[in-house]
């Protein structure tokens, strides 16, 4: 008898799908907001992102184990919303990639610096060949790795949180000594990082067939998005009661670059250990969202594509996933907190707007009356696509300027 994968361990791929982008762009993106207004914020991410999840799982139990997001939007909602479903999950998708790929280049250079001088386009390439070879081979050793990857992600973030954590200073963290005191109106543009933050639902087909079931996917997206939410908030807690407000300023203005975050932690942190293991959870955090969004983006291109399971099918899937965002790092760098802002406002189509709607036309048909429901009817749909609707407006009315920016 086969055994069943353990809910732990899609937990693992979930909460390292999440990991990298909330990890490494929260803190440069809630400065303004500071410590209470960020915390309220993510919350309140959490819960709708895993409530999303759970709607668009809801809409695939009417569909064979192997169907993908275009196969099931195109028959519940039709051709043309399928299309606008698709360009705005391989963009998510592809961006992110993309921010990690950029990302990984420019850590990759500072932590090599001292062994093996090489450009970081370079470390790039290295670190895109090398890492995407598990999603090429199976879902299976994505979820062996991921495991691997969220134990190394926990010694090294206990050991850098444990440094943090032990210089705290509660007026930092509260900012008591702040002059401008206005939080609240910086959190509005927190939202569209905080949303790619819990951006799996790329990857809640790819849970569904690794059980073979809605009730286990459910536990195991739950779990994901609750070891997410921990691990953002201990993070943050961290940052913020070490790197005073205001001197976010250098990172605010490379536009969340990580390189120059980890700098201005190392600033402020006496101990090389501690900065050493900081650096090392960067990598990891990078690492394994590189790898579960690579793997939700392997799977949905591999459906749209209907590209087979052979080593051919899975070499052309792996070309359209990593290639792209690969070549457009190389070319074009930009900075990471800026694209994962873009995935952030996109994300809101098929995190929040597809999947409540898919929902909605699930519980119109006969079978969606019965099996896995989510519970609180048209209030949980509503709730979802106004979320969706807000978080996209926030980011567009901070691109022309007209939200309150904070520089640190």
């Amino acid at each position: 008898m086969k055994k069943s994968p353990s809910i732990f361990g899609g937990a693992c791929i979930i909460a390292s799908v999440c990991v990298g982008a909330g990890m490494l762009g929260l803190p440069t993106s809630g400065a303004g907001a500071w410590t209470i207004w960020s915390t309220l914020i993510i919350c309140l991410t959490m819960v709708v992102m895993t409530l999303s999840g759970w709607l668009l799982l809801e809409a695939y139990k009417h569909f064979d184990l192997r169907a993908s997001f275009n196969t099931v939007t195109k028959s519940l909602l039709g051709n043309t919303v399928n299309v606008i479903n698709n360009l705005s999950v391989y963009f998510v998708g592809g961006i992110l990639l993309y921010a990690y790929t950029t990302a990984s280049g420019g850590i990759l250079s500072e932590l090599m610096g001292n062994f093996m001088v090489l450009d970081s386009r370079i470390w790039s390439i290295i670190f895109v060949l090398f890492f995407s070879f598990f999603v090429w081979h199976s879902t299976r050793i994505v979820d062996r790795v991921s495991v691997i990857l969220i134990i190394f992600m926990a010694l090294s973030f206990i050991f850098s949180v444990f440094g943090l954590t032990a210089n705290i200073d509660i007026g930092t963290l509260f900012d008591t000594q702040a002059v401008d005191a206005d939080y609240a109106m910086y959190a509005m543009g927190l939202l569209p990082v905080a949303l790619t933050s819990f951006g799996y639902h790329h990857s809640v087909a790819t849970m569904r067939a690794y059980y073979g079931e809605e009730r286990k996917a459910k536990l195991a997206i739950l779990g994901g998005t609750m070891i997410a939410l921990s691990l953002y908030l201990l993070w943050v807690w961290s940052i913020f009661g070490n790197l005073p407000r205001n001197q976010f300023a250098p990172v605010i203005a490379s536009d969340g670059n990580l390189d120059v975050l980890l700098q201005a932690l190392g600033n402020v942190i006496e101990s090389s250990t501690v900065k050493q293991a900081i650096n090392a959870f960067s990598i990891a955090a990078i690492l394994s969202s590189f790898i579960g969004v690579g793997l939700g983006v392997f799977d949905f291109l591999a459906d749209l594509f209907k590209f087979d399971d052979s080593k051919l099918g899975r070499t052309k899937s792996w070309a359209v996933t990593f290639l792209p965002p690969l070549i457009l790092s190389v070319l074009f760098p930009l900075g990471f907190l800026k694209a994962i802002g873009y995935a952030g406002a996109v994300a809101t189509i098929w995190a929040c707007a597809i999947p409540a709607l898919l929902a909605g036309k699930s519980r119109t048909l006969a079978k969606g009356k019965s099996g896995f429901i989510v519970g609180g009817g048209s209030v949980t749909i509503l709730l979802v696509i106004i979320f969706g609707i807000v978080t996209a407006l926030f980011h567009f009315l901070a691109m022309f300027n007209m939200l309150p920016t904070f520089k640190g």
